[in-house]
């Protein structure tokens, strides 16, 4: 909210009532000259054209049309306004915009990511019109010459143009272009008496808005003692008022230096705010008591964020309330590319699935848009961080052009206001893959590392947002800046490149900001779609399939071609379990005790369109089996195996939670995925956020060779499994399992026990196995089971809860099968 709202004016959203009409480019210079009898439709504001296409039956988001060669006017009128004065706020049009009232011009606007107010005089006759002028034509004129052309995007003229990527990447989403009013419009009416003025506050709403003089600057931290610090200041141009702040119970007054309002609160006794991995997020109400009565500002959360580069500068962890975090999530794309929605419903459902899979960062990259503050809201309730990139990606932007630069200040500053006080937002980045693209065309470091990421945007960032630290591009730090081995990576070693698993160790990832890219397909995927929604490289002449088939047959001996050409549903089974089972190793591997690793975020969260992208959860919002691998990988509890050849097997614990936690570690041996050979296990407290590292054998007492090196005669067992259990309750908390002689040995037909439980109102799957069953898959229509897709071993009834989806009826009913058999356990 703004002040404006705050202290008594109103806003009114401009919503409904607009039509949309599409012409020729340049055919209607105003309003007046839009034919009568013109084919109009319906338009939602906040929406895009592609949206009211999309609800008239017009446009098919499968196979879109370019929306970037025609004109399009959306009108609203304002019949009903009351008359006088107020302020016309438009927080985000994409992209080159003209505003008229009834004929008059009141509005030019040429980025997407800008939001404007503009003064008006109302009479209650008037017409608003919005015309989004064709985007072609401004694409293709010429800018300054740019040092390199990127092969990712099909429009240099991107560089030269404030707008998302999205829809400009062929082979990684679809051509659905942004254009029209996606964010709100509304009307603002200011009071007699207000603190400070309708300015800007942000690309996406009417949020607080910070930094500028006259505007409301609000942060929020932690001190060293671990005191939270509240800060706020205003302008306020009506007569004096007795103006109080108020926090958690303690309050401050406000005082005034002639132009401008300021308090600051100590609290001694907050909780700090945390990523859900590592405590509660918790957040606080911020109120404004203005002679007596009380306004609501914000509700933000006390943290104190920073990044450890360590001892040779190469590292790079993020540090939050004194504490290493490792940063676990994926990278955003959009809720919806057609619509691109900034509303909470619309978010919701996409960030509640990467919490409940153990993500604790969301990174936001440069080839997207800026999200709402709705969306901060909710990962700063949610207790996820966000790493944002600043909307540049891949080009060399013409930053000596002072017009550009304008626009790029504008933005940035406008996006730092409406993200002021969330507590979510950790790291600023000035941008994605800008430095690899410029490096990897053979350019030398003086050209690529430019003044915009260099001197701009870090000047920008540390006079609105000094709080955050700021990452100059992503990736950066190494001696190139694709290399992986300093500073921030985009690693794709396991996965485009190929690598063997053990890359993941090798490649010295210090954090990964994108990672293990592959084709994942959902649950319901077939073959009839043929390559229709794998992503590729732009003059790639290999796809995101063939590196999956690559691990389909590194990892269980297949040949992925034969298997799909002469038993399909065995080879999709396998495509489904793979690249989870790849991304479990690969953090497996950095979550380790001893990992250079700091973090890592796959590629992507969500697809964009049908079919087997790089999403873990599929364009309808269901996630896919590797969001389950990730969620079992992503837990704060975790076990996991390391082999270390001739040191043995080794299991790692980690507990990233704030309590210390007494378990048990049982480690059993199988031959032929049944029988123990050798076991052990281990009484054990793990301390609140430490790790622990075990070697197998001290369980067993005696050598064994656990990871089969020594190779002393014919191999003893294909299967070890490590179970993390509560002391107290007995409940298993996380498993690992190691295969020393490959998946493939130790596939075998299992015989799967299920029956339902019903206990407290939800319903419960109870399973168990004669042999060790891979990657059991459970299917059961109408709802969703808390995890699938894992590995069962014998001697232990694993619970599987069940979670109704909306259209749960009646006792839930299914299947199970696992990877090594076609036996089929129903329930």
């Amino acid at each position: 909210m703004s002040l404006l709202s705050v202290m008594g004016s109103k806003t009114s959203l401009l919503a409904e009532g607009w039509s949309l009409t599409m012409t020729e480019p340049g055919a209607c210079a105003r309003p007046g000259d839009l034919p009568s009898g013109s084919d109009t439709i319906p338009a939602i504001v906040p929406g895009t054209v592609a949206a009211a296409l999309e609800a008239a039956g017009r446009f098919d988001r499968d196979n879109p049309e370019p929306l970037i060669d025609r004109d399009a006017w959306y009108r609203r009128p304002l019949a009903g306004e009351t008359p006088g004065p107020a302020v016309l706020r438009f927080a985000g049009l994409a992209t080159v915009a003209e505003v008229f009232l009834d004929e008059t011009l009141i509005l030019s606007s040429a980025s997407m990511f800008e939001s404007h107010d503009v003064p008006v005089e109302l009479t209650g006759t008037q017409t608003l019109s919005i015309c989004f002028r064709a985007l072609k034509p401004h694409l293709e004129k010429t800018g300054p010459r740019a040092r390199w052309r990127p092969r990712l995007m099909n429009s240099q003229g991107l560089r030269l143009i404030r707008t998302t990527a999205l829809g400009f990447m062929p082979g990684w989403s679809p051509q659905v272009h942004a254009v029209g009013p996606w964010r709100p419009v509304s009307v603002i009416r200011a009071a007699d008496n207000r603190l400070a003025s309708p300015l800007p506050s942000g690309p996406a709403a009417d949020l607080l808005s910070t930094g500028e003089k006259g505007k409301l600057a609000i942060s929020a931290e932690l001190d060293e003692s671990g005191a939270g610090i509240l800060k706020v200041g205003f302008a306020f141009d009506g007569p004096h008022r007795d103006l109080r702040l108020l926090c958690n119970g303690t309050e401050a007054h406000f005082t005034n230096d002639g132009e401008r309002y300021s308090a600051v609160l100590r609290l001694p006794d907050i909780k700090p705010w945390w990523p859900h991995t590592h405590g509660e997020p918790a957040l606080y109400d911020v109120v404004l008591r203005a002679d007596g009565e009380e306004f609501p500002l914000v509700r933000t959360g006390f943290r104190s964020p920073s990044v450890d580069r360590g001892p040779d500068g190469n590292d790079f962890a993020v540090i939050v309330n004194g504490e290493k975090i490792f940063c676990r999530g994926a990278v955003w794309t959009s809720a919806d590319i057609v619509k691109l929605p900034g509303d909470r419903a619309s978010y919701e459902p996409w960030l509640r699935l990467a919490r409940d899979a153990g993500m604790n960062m969301i990174r936001i990259p440069g080839i997207a848009t800026y999200e709402s503050p709705q969306f901060f809201a909710l990962c700063d309730e949610l207790g996820l961080l966000v790493w944002q990139d600043l909307m540049f990606a891949n080009f060399d932007y013409p930053v000596a052009d002072p017009d550009f630069l304008i626009h790029v200040k504008s933005e940035v500053e406008q996006f730092l206001a409406a993200t002021g006080a969330s507590p979510s937002l950790a790291v600023l980045c000035g941008g994605s893959e800008i430095y690899q693209q410029g490096a990897m065309l053979g350019m030398p470091e003086r050209i690529w590392k430019g003044p915009l990421c260099e001197d701009v945007l870090p000047a920008l960032a540390a006079e609105y947002r000094p709080d955050l630290p700021y990452v100059a591009n992503s990736p950066s730090g190494g001696a190139l800046p694709f290399y992986p081995n300093a500073g921030v990576a985009h690693y794709y070693g396991v996965g485009a490149y190929k690598q063997p698993l053990e890359d993941a160790r090798r490649a010295d990832v210090r954090f990964a900001a994108e990672c293990l890219a592959f084709s994942n397909l959902s649950d319901a995927e077939t073959l009839a779609g043929g390559k229709a929604g794998i992503p590729r490289d732009a003059g790639a002449d290999w796809d995101f399939e063939d590196v999956r088939d690559h691990y389909l047959g590194r990892l269980y001996d297949l040949d992925p071609q034969t298997l799909r050409a002469e038993q399909p549903e065995r080879y999709l089974d396998f495509s489904r379990a793979v690249t989870g089972e790849v991304m479990e190793s690969a953090f497996a591997e950095w979550r380790r005790p001893g990992s250079t690793c700091n973090g890592a975020l796959a590629f992507t969260f969500q697809d964009v369109m049908p079919g087997p992208g790089w999403g873990v959860v599929d364009v309808g919002g269901t996630p896919k089996p590797a969001w389950f691998a990730l969620k079992r990988a992503f837990r704060p509890v975790q076990a996991v195996f390391a082999d270390e050849g001739t040191n043995g097997l080794d299991v790692h614990l980690v507990n990233e939670t704030p309590a210390d936690l007494p378990v048990v570690l049982e480690v059993t041996c199988l031959r032929d995925g049944r029988m123990p050979v050798v076991s052990g296990r281990h009484d054990l407290t793990l301390a609140a956020r430490s790790s622990r590292s075990v070697a197998s054998t001290d369980l067993f007492g005696a050598f064994f060779d656990t990871n089969y090196t020594y190779r002393f005669g014919p191999p003893s067992h294909d299967v070890t499994v490590a179970r993390l259990r509560d002391a107290q309750t007995g409940e298993i908390l996380a498993q690992a399992h190691h295969f020393p002689l490959g998946r493939a040995q130790a596939l075998h037909d299992a015989e799967i026990t299920v029956s339902v439980a019903e206990d407290g109102g939800e319903f419960w799957l109870e399973l168990s196995s004669d042999v060790f069953a891979q990657s059991v898959r459970i299917e059961c229509a109408g709802y969703r089971a808390c995890d699938n897709g894992f590995h069962l071993a014998p001697g232990a009834i694993r619970r599987i809860r069940l979670d109704p989806l909306p259209d749960a009826a009646g006792r839930p009913a299914g299947t199970i099968r696992s990877l090594g058999g076609g036996r089929i356990a129903r329930f």
